[in-house]
């Protein structure tokens, strides 16, 4: 995956993530240490939102690794910006 695509990938799912963190009035992070720690929704129908939620958030944890992992083997490459940016067309 290039890294404009893990890029694009991060800021849809960070879309996702505010609007659950509007909806719920909590940043995701504070929601998902409750979440892995088991906490149960205190409503019912919170629950498949929870589960979107946590999957959502899980993806983007693991689409930051996946930048930063990029993000140094492209630099090993060529230091410094200039082999990261790209300018939209």
């Amino acid at each position: 995956m290039e890294l404009q695509e893990i890029l694009a990938d991060i800021h849809a799912l960070e879309e996702e993530l505010l609007e659950f963190e509007r909806k719920y009035g909590i940043r995701s992070e504070t929601f998902y240490a409750a979440y892995i720690s088991g906490e149960e929704p205190e409503d019912d129908s919170w629950v498949l939102d929870f589960s979107e939620w946590a999957s959502v958030y899980k993806t983007w944890l693991a689409r930051q690794a996946d930048y930063r992992n990029e993000v140094q083997r492209i630099q090993r490459r060529k230091p410094g910006l200039a082999g990261l940016i790209r300018v939209a067309a």
